[in-house]
């Protein structure tokens, strides 16, 4: 089956011929090296139908100085995706938004906690997150705002994966177990087409404590993909989940190419392509955009 390996650079590796060559050598094909940006990504196409090249190639750049080189491995088929689901807290935003909310009651370090176990796997997610819901109790409602303006930032590339893949007719989804206040902004902000997530609850001007019911966990951002996907009318295929906790491992195993982006171990383990060291632009190259046809302008 032919497939394409794709290795992609970051701010701090530039991607050398060095490391291509070792790479080809590797995998064993002859395929000339299609440069999706020169010094940053590049393509290798090959025949195979075993994951056994990006073991190959990934032992071959650690005899180029074990440089910090993403590698994925795909089919070739419906490469260029219609559909991106992606998570929003600690993917498509640098931080978890529950632990920075805590930070106003100095509740940070408890909160925090749960949070990674949780993404971890080790706890359940819906009653992981009621716990730590229940404990922004009395939390003044302006806080939410104040929060996003001072302590949200985005994880560089964002804007140029959604708008490249929207002026290519694609559709991009944020779906996140965290919160509608936050994934409204960061959605209007970062340029998705659509988000969805979890309500905090309000009463006289402060958090109750508690969030809307059905909580959206691993189930709904599931579910969220197949229903985009039906409503697209588009190939499973054809359709790519992004995220870096246990809560997407759901919608990273359903979707046509599931990214653990910078990801728990649980996650990475699991996910057929890994992204550990670029920003959002290598969801691009993953899919052969070249560097001339990426844009931000959202």
């Amino acid at each position: 089956m032919s497939h394409v390996l794709t290795l992609i650079g970051n701010s701090s590796t530039k991607l050398t011929h060095d490391h291509v060559e070792a790479v080809a050598q590797a995998i064993n094909t002859a395929s000339t090296p299609d440069w999706l940006k020169a010094g940053h990504a590049c393509d290798l196409l090959l025949e195979t139908d075993s994951r056994a090249p990006l073991d190959a190639a990934r032992k071959a750049l650690n005899t180029v100085g074990n440089a910090k080189i993403d590698v994925i491995l795909q089919p070739l088929a419906h490469r260029r995706k219609k559909l991106l689901v992606a998570d929003m807290d600690s993917t498509v935003i640098e931080q978890e938004c529950i632990d920075e909310l805590a930070d106003a009651l100095g509740l940070r370090p408890a909160i925090s906690e749960i949070t990674e176990r949780a993404m971890r796997g080790e706890l359940e997610f819906e009653p992981a997150l009621r716990e730590r819901v229940g404990l922004l109790k009395g939390l003044a409602e302006t806080e939410l705002q104040r929060v996003y303006e001072t302590q949200i930032t985005e994880t560089p590339g964002g804007r140029a994966l959604c708008a490249t893949m929207r002026k290519h007719g694609g559709t991009c989804a944020l779906v996140s177990g965290g919160f509608t206040f936050f994934t409204e902004r960061v959605a209007k902000a970062v340029g998705f087409t659509s988000n969805q997530a979890n309500t905090l609850l309000v009463a006289n001007g402060s958090l109750t404590g508690e969030v809307s019911d059905p909580i959206l966990g691993r189930e709904a951002k599931v579910t969220a993909l197949k229903t985009l996907t039906s409503d697209l009318r588009i190939d499973p295929l054809e359709t790519m989940a992004v995220g870096d906790g246990a809560n997407d491992l759901g919608m990273i195993d359903e979707a046509g190419l599931g990214v653990a982006f910078h990801a728990k171990p649980v996650v990475a383990a699991a996910a057929p392509a890994e992204i550990n060291h670029g920003d959002l632009t290598a969801l691009l190259y993953i899919q052969g955009y070249r560097s001339d046809e990426i844009t931000d302008l959202v």
